[in-house]
């Protein structure tokens, strides 16, 4: 390709050097792509994922903003073809979403989302403050693994408390009237899971023992990594200090990692769902 290049530019040959262009274009894309691969190595890489997004303190302005990262990586799963379902979601009281699950196939998806755990700190006009100040929010996203059967997580009953209660969602009249969603807390870890997108209560309790299997497991790999451990750990305070990524459309527009210092200055694409260059920064950095 580069004795091609070399004479097709000799000779002043457009329509060759276009096409060398071209070509050269797609083995530095391939490139990217075995070396992203290279890096997806890891024991748990290859296992399909639960996203979790909690809006953090302060309302509505919150929970809107954890319903645009929600939309963010929904778009970014529509772009890469993987398939998600939304198992769980409490809405918030004027807009947006106080919390929610979504379970997503997909290849080495655990690998790619790992580095997105973390909370994650938007400054904006607020649209909801009719005096138009700027505001600063924030909203935790928690990925982790969604294990296979063959691996064996025992859990004790008597360490569980099972709750029912009402779901919030839309579903028609049996949804409204009967307790079919379930919330399950792990009481040595306290590990809350919950679902809600089945009208059986049954369906529900069986998705939510399958999410708790996959967050114990994720907890003990914690336990064998400190680092990992305190990086969790600092998500228990959705607030200043422990954001890992800004997002700032007021008064500049920036969204930068405050970890690996990869920087946009396109937010509204990155909200669009154009992550891919955090998401590689996140597992080069790693």
């Amino acid at each position: 390709m580069e004795d091609l290049f070399n004479l097709a530019y000799q000779e002043k040959n457009e329509e060759i050097l276009e096409d060398c262009n071209n070509k050269i274009g797609k083995i530095l894309s391939n490139i990217k792509k075995l070396e992203i691969s290279c890096f997806l190595s890891g024991e748990n890489d290859q296992f399909n994922i639960y996203l979790e997004i909690h809006a953090g303190a302060g309302g509505t302005e919150s929970q809107d903003w954890a319903d645009m990262l929600r939309r963010m990586y929904l778009r970014w799963f529509d772009k890469k073809k993987f398939k998600y379902e939304i198992i769980s979601e409490h809405k918030g009281e004027e807009a947006g979403i106080k919390s929610s699950t979504v379970k997503v196939d997909g290849d080495h998806l655990y690998g790619l989302l790992r580095a997105e755990s973390g909370v994650h700190r938007l400054v904006r006009i607020s649209p909801f403050d009719s005096g138009a100040r700027r505001h600063t929010s924030f909203a935790s996203v928690w990925v982790y693994p969604a294990i296979d059967n063959e691996i064996d997580i025992k859990i004790d009953e008597k360490d569980l408390r099972v709750d029912t209660y009402r779901s919030s969602g839309a579903g028609g009249q049996h949804v409204n009237t009967t307790d079919s969603a379930v919330r399950i807390t792990h009481l040595p870890t306290k590990i809350v899971v919950q679902c809600q997108n089945e009208r059986s209560q049954h369906k529900n309790k069986e998705t939510c023992y399958k999410m708790l299997k996959a967050r114990l497991y994720e907890y003990e790999i914690q336990k064998r990594d400190e680092k990992t451990k305190e990086e969790i750990n600092s998500k228990t305070d959705i607030g200043w200090g422990h954001q890992i990524r800004s997002y700032v459309l007021q008064p500049y527009q920036l969204v930068k990692d405050l970890r690996n210092k990869t920087e946009n200055t396109n937010p509204k694409s990155v909200l669009d769902g154009n992550i891919d260059q955090f998401i590689e920064e996140g597992i080069k950095n790693r």
